[in-house]
């Protein structure tokens, strides 16, 4: 039992075992594949590969295929390394009717991607990008939209990592937001109530991390006082010069509060869609109606929401202490020199630079990732949904998937579709 080789044949034995239960399971059903790669420990690159079907008892499972190394992460080699694995347990590409990975180029590219070179193979295995995936990637995509909010996000993580980095530090922002509540709950500011006013930290938001940056703004908003207090203390105890103080001089301007009220407002509402996505009861028709709501709910937001987004910076500014700039005065131009006398008023660079073009931003990003030509598929299977007594059915649409999965069915099948459908 101590003998290396010994404990590599058992291993392989038990895998041996575990894969005759998931391909006797298996069966000759069609199938999808999710895949991912990362770098373990060894700082080698593996290739996850796992089977997603639908078993005997009408269950969808996903079963867990193969680990596999590959010296090169291109999609060409993925897909070798795919058609390994395959041919390994004695399953077909042909047999592939799905594709989900992440919304890396290698992967989901149009021309070059893994996914579409499995579709020369095989057309009916379509690709899903996992929806809340896409919507972070969206996410990520706003924070850099224009250089003010992503100079912003330079400085949030500048805020929390020198508030947070010690533990002496992060003590003493516990202690001020603990000496904030209670000032204002003997103010009669906030309310007393059972899971209310609990401590929190802040959080540097990631990319990787999905909700992190709503989560991030949302603390700083909250631990506003407390945060600035810490910084103060950090600039007064210093033994050198640090980024303590102009970290609070950069806090308390108009324009920080402004972008960090809007991005809490576009961010509050992707999060909310996030969070929804990532259940597991969802159903992909739900899931494609609140794409739609969210895109509706931003364009409202850009017609008629900078009087309201306006007045809540106003009032925040007005109760932290901070001077509220005349939207009517000219500043020079961001990015140019003022020799060279180009200037714009307060109004336009904070209405037309940055809040419309981070609306903007994640309109374009959200139609892009969320294209309606991505959903063909998933639109005709929509019309199979129950809700409201089938008032989705479309005989045309659920006839096109007999087009679409061509080999599933015979030419008598599609002919006479549209007569049963109806009936």
């Amino acid at each position: 039992m101590t003998c290396g080789d010994i404990q590599k044949d058992l291993a392989m034995s038990c895998v041996h075992e575990v894969m005759k239960v998931i391909t006797e399971e298996l069966g000759d059903k069609q199938f999808s594949v999710l895949i991912d790669e990362s770098r373990d420990i060894s700082v080698k690159e593996q290739m996850t590969v796992m089977l997603r079907f639908l078993n005997d008892k009408g269950e969808v499972v996903e079963r867990f295929l193969a680990l596999y190394h590959v010296k090169d992460t291109t999609s060409e080699a993925l897909k070798n390394a795919l058609c390994d694995i395959l041919d390994r347990y004695t399953l077909s590409i042909s047999r592939i009717r799905g594709q989900g990975y992440d919304g890396a180029s290698n992967m989901r590219g149009e021309f070059n991607g893994l996914q579409r070179k499995i579709l020369d193979e095989n057309p009916y295995a379509f690709y899903v990008h996992c929806y809340a995936h896409r919507l972070q990637l969206v996410i990520v995509s706003v924070a850099s939209s224009c250089s003010s909010i992503n100079d912003f996000f330079e400085y949030i993580s500048l805020i929390v990592t020198t508030s947070s980095t010690s533990c002496k530090r992060r003590d003493s922002l516990t202690e001020a937001q603990h000496e904030d509540i209670l000032s204002k709950l003997s103010s009669g500011e906030i309310s007393t109530g059972r899971g209310s006013n609990q401590s929190c930290s802040l959080a540097r938001p990631g990319d990787t991390r999905w909700g992190s940056h709503h989560t991030t703004l949302l603390r700083l908003d909250q631990m506003w006082s407390s945060v600035l207090v810490v910084l103060s203390m950090v600039d007064k105890d210093g033994r050198g010069p640090s980024q303590a103080a102009g970290l609070i001089e950069k806090m308390e301007s108009f324009k920080f509060v402004f972008i960090l009220k809007l991005m809490l407002k576009l961010f509050g509402i992707t999060n909310e869609l996030s969070k929804i996505l990532q259940r597991k009861d969802l159903n992909i028709v739900l899931a494609m109606d609140l794409i739609n709501v969210v895109k509706a709910r931003f364009a409202t937001l850009r017609d008629n929401g900078w009087d309201n987004l306006f007045l809540d910076v106003q009032e925040f500014c007005v109760a932290k202490g901070i001077p509220v700039p005349n939207m009517d005065d000219e500043i020079a131009v961001r990015g140019r020199s003022r020799l060279e006398g180009r200037t714009v008023t307060n109004f336009h660079h904070y209405r037309a630079e940055i809040f419309y073009v981070a609306i903007d931003k994640i309109c374009v990003e959200m139609d892009h990732r969320f294209s309606e030509g991505s959903n063909i598929v998933l639109d005709c299977f929509s019309c199979l949904d129950p809700k409201n007594s089938f008032s989705k059915f479309d005989v045309d649409k659920l006839a096109r998937l007999a087009d679409i999965y061509h080999p599933d069915f015979s030419d008598d099948d599609r002919e006479t579709i549209r007569e049963q459908l109806d009936t």
